[in-house]
């Protein structure tokens, strides 16, 4: 499970470009776009960008663990 609390608005974010992704679709203004709230989130809560993305990114592609 996650340290961080993501906000609905930043998972359904990363899950649309990981649907992008998967389906050979994403586009560059898309990856920009939760990159930009990735960094805002970070900001945010004084957190680590790369581990806030490590950790949204986890939180998306393997909710199990």
């Amino acid at each position: 499970m996650s340290t961080f609390d993501f906000p609905d608005a930043l998972l359904e974010l990363e899950r649309r470009a990981w649907a992008a992704i998967q389906a050979g679709t994403l586009t560059p203004e898309q990856a920009d776009e939760v990159q930009q709230a990735i960094t805002a989130y970070a900001t945010e809560h004084e957190a680590d960008r790369y581990k806030v993305e490590m950790a949204l990114k986890k939180a998306v592609r393997h909710p199990e663990d």
